[in-house]
């Protein structure tokens, strides 16, 4: 079955800041544990990020 969402090493670019962080962080396995960023092209402001947590063992 083929995913809706687009690969994780696919680059786009939306119109909708929310539709591309939900795209975003839904692209990744945990994003708890990955860092997801989304960046504004135009002005290069972070309109969304999660800061990937250390592992302990």
């Amino acid at each position: 079955m083929d995913s809706l969402l687009p690969s994780p090493n696919f680059s786009h670019l939306y119109r909708n800041c929310s539709l591309a962080v939900a795209v975003a962080v839904k692209s990744v396995d945990d994003p708890t544990r990955q860092e997801v960023r989304v960046v504004h092209i135009p002005t290069g402001e972070i309109v969304f990020q999660t800061t990937a947590t250390a592992q302990t063992f």
